[in-house]
């Protein structure tokens, strides 16, 4: 069962999520007004520059401006005779509202990722909520994953293993990947040659309208309060729905039946935390659901740090992505 303790469905919190994300909420027209920049990357595939990875950004689908940004690492571009790689598919976070695959953050990450696993990375800029609530961003991910097995794109045909895909995300980018894992267990069928071998599920982004005890512990955490993860919820569900809703709550819906299905096709899952994070509670959960259902799964808990600590802390980012390289290679020998 879930590790929530409290029957109280909501906390008092005076701050005012939307003024700390610098967003403006028009219900009446369903849009969010964000008033914040990100820093962003360009991408660059020019093999002369003295880089390690190389990056494009690929449509997906023009009438709902989906793209991915690709990643190769540049040594396997300059060999003539080069290898096979995974395809690392990633989802970034940002509770659903925010971000893109071009923010700096992300694109990042997802250079360290490639050159480290030396893999192909596919990051995802799927569609944002309140103006295309849930499930637009879980279609758009299903979407991106039939794209890859019919597109003709050069780098996907000279460089990928379509046999050794993963499906990773961070936050609500895990939520993602987590329900395409779920989706991709009912139409195994319809994505062939793509297999998918594994799920990275960093720092899960769940709820319900009961309280954990990371929640009430954290409530007022500077990172991520209590107040912003509710306000990303209200944003993201369906109008209407409330944080018990099968996208938000683990407990709630069929889940569990797509999971003996995860077990079968032999996906493995990695779930990965933090004790300073007010969402660990439910990464934990996460891990339970998994096992209760026999699937194989890693958890990898550090007592410290926050939510999305890997993006300020170097060695926590080196650490994970040292971790995700050692299932990818080691955990089928």
């Amino acid at each position: 069962m879930s590790n929530q303790t409290s029957s109280q469905s909501e906390v008092n919190n005076t701050d005012n999520p939307y003024e700390l994300f610098k967003l403006v909420y028009n219900p009446n027209n369903q849009t969010l007004i964000r008033m914040v920049e990100y820093p962003f990357t360009s991408p660059t595939s020019d093999l002369t520059l003295p880089i390690s990875v190389l990056s494009k950004d690929v449509t997906i689908n023009q009438s709902n401006n989906t793209w991915a940004r690709l990643f190769l690492p540049r040594r396997i571009a300059l060999a003539p005779n080069h290898k096979k790689l995974p395809l690392i598919v990633f989802f970034h976070g940002s509770g659903f509202i925010i971000g893109s695959a071009s923010n700096t953050m992300f694109h990042d990450l997802c250079v360290e990722i490639s050159d480290t696993n030396e893999a192909v990375v596919a990051s995802v800029k799927y569609r944002l909520a309140p103006e295309h609530r849930l499930p637009a961003a879980f279609d758009d991910a299903m979407e991106t994953l039939h794209w890859v097995t019919k597109s003709q794109d050069e780098w996907l045909i000279r460089y990928v293993d379509y046999s050794n895909c993963y499906l990773m995300g961070n936050s609500a980018g895990t939520t993602i990947a987590y329900q395409a894992g779920l989706n991709v267990a009912e139409e195994v069928d319809d994505l062939e040659p793509l297999k998918i071998r594994g799920l990275i599920l960093r720092q899960p982004f769940f709820g319900g309208t009961k309280r954990s005890e990371s929640e009430l512990r954290l409530i007022n955490n500077k990172v991520m309060p209590l107040c912003v993860t509710d306000m990303m919820w209200d944003l993201a569900l369906p109008i209407g729905a409330n944080r018990d809703h099968e996208y938000c709550n683990l407990w709630v819906g069929n889940d569990p039946k797509k999971l003996y299905k995860i077990k079968d096709l032999g996906i493995w899952v990695l779930v990965s935390g933090n004790g300073g994070d007010i969402l660990v509670d439910y990464a934990k959960d996460l891990v339970q659901l998994m096992i209760e259902n026999g699937v194989n799964v890693v958890s990898d808990f550090q007592e410290g740090g926050h939510h999305e600590v890997e993006y300020d802390d170097p060695l926590e980012a080196k650490r994970l992505i040292g971790l995700v390289k050692s299932l990818i290679f080691n955990i089928d020998a």
